[in-house]
């Protein structure tokens, strides 16, 4: 049986999310909800729950730390949440730590996407 590649980069795995067609990313919105890019739905935290995290630490440079949360929506779409830790966010709307401590976790131990 073949194992499978050990991700460990941030880009490995934005690549395996869009070969396995989950490549809908969330952004905040100004009026504090989340939007896909690809599936134009706006979100509430009640609507997601968050089924995998990965964290990437850089070496050298705190700018370069950055987590991406896998997450599902009620109709159980596949979603992505990419964002660098801190001062150094992406997110642009108000409330994104707020948002995100709203989300349920999944048991995550049971979880596999890859």
């Amino acid at each position: 049986m073949k194992q499978p590649a050990e991700m460990n980069t941030l880009s490995q795995i934005l690549e395996k999310l869009r070969q396995k067609g989950y490549d809908n990313e969330l952004t905040m919105t100004e009026d504090g909800h989340m939007k896909g890019n690809k599936i134009y739905k706006t979100y509430s935290p009640e609507d997601l729950t968050i089924i995998k995290t990965y964290r990437f630490e850089g070496h050298s440079d705190p700018g370069d730390n950055s987590v991406i949360y896998i997450l599902k929506d009620n109709e159980e779409n596949i979603s992505f949440i990419s964002d660098a830790y801190g001062m150094y966010s992406e997110q642009k709307g108000p409330g994104f730590d707020e948002f995100l401590k709203k989300i349920n976790t999944a048991d995550r131990d049971m979880q596999e996407l890859f």
